[in-house]
């Protein structure tokens, strides 16, 4: 999922904290989106978000969709319990490559 430059990693990380709910979805699909222009993999740091609903999936799945276009990924680490029960209900825990951490998310790309 990540790229490796010289030891470092050139995935650009974006933290979503608190609820990604109707009102703040659209600042998370600005930075996610923007991270993705970038062209390179994108990691996504939920461990604070403590709510998410559909809207803030829908920002998840455009930006994975949008990376994929691009030729790159969009993964998922140290997704808090609240997020993962959403993701599970909808099975994209099925679609989204998740991590325990950013260590493990490095790793699995063998950066």
């Amino acid at each position: 999922m990540t790229r490796s430059d010289g030891g470092r990693t050139t995935a650009s990380v974006v933290r979503l904290e608190g609820s990604v709910d109707l009102e703040h979805a659209p600042d998370a699909r600005k930075r996610l989106l923007d991270a993705v222009a970038l062209g390179r993999d994108v990691l996504v740091d939920l461990s604070g978000a403590s709510y998410i609903d559909s809207s803030g999936i829908a920002c998840l799945v455009e930006a994975l969709q949008a990376a994929r276009s691009k030729g790159a990924d969009l993964g998922l680490f140290s997704v808090s319990t609240q997020a993962m029960r959403v993701l599970e209900l909808a099975r994209l825990d099925m679609v989204f490559p998740i991590h325990r951490d950013f260590s493990a998310a490095t790793a699995a790309a063998g950066a």
